[in-house]
């Protein structure tokens, strides 16, 4: 796999990772977040590292765009399963760590939507990685 078309997919997924959680997170579950997630963890929206943020996102995307540029693997539903399997085991890992350790979450409950939520959100991501990079060939997909 090309260099140039890792650099484009994690660009590409960095920027959806962005804006499908700004969309996600703040606005679709904002309500959601605000009760069932501990507000005094949370820096007020004036406070918040954008920079930090967005670099966050653009290091996630470079992961997925990676795994998914050494498989040689095609197609847009290869990076739908890269992300998903990534976006579960990552959520599951993090998300399980906070709860068992730290007062993040309120509830289980939290827990669990979140990990649900994030695994779609990353499986998005995969998708939108594959498509930049070029990746068509769905015939050799399994």
């Amino acid at each position: 796999m090309k260099t140039t078309k890792i650099l484009l997919g994690g660009l590409a997924g960095g920027i959806a990772l962005f804006l499908i959680g700004w969309v996600t997170y703040g606005v679709l579950l904002g309500d959601f977040t605000a009760t069932n997630f501990n507000q005094s963890a949370m820096k007020p929206m004036e406070e918040m590292n954008w920079l930090a943020m967005i670099l966050s996102n653009f290091a996630f995307a470079f992961l997925l765009s990676f795994v998914i540029g050494w498989s040689n693997s095609k197609g847009w539903k290869f990076g739908a399963k890269v992300g998903f399997v990534i976006g579960l085991l990552y959520s599951l890992a993090v998300d399980l760590g906070m709860y068992a350790m730290a007062d993040w979450y309120l509830n289980v409950g939290a827990v669990i939507v979140d990990i649900i939520v994030y695994t779609v959100v990353v499986t998005v991501v995969g998708i939108v990685v594959a498509l930049v990079m070029g990746n068509k060939n769905a015939a050799a997909e399994s």
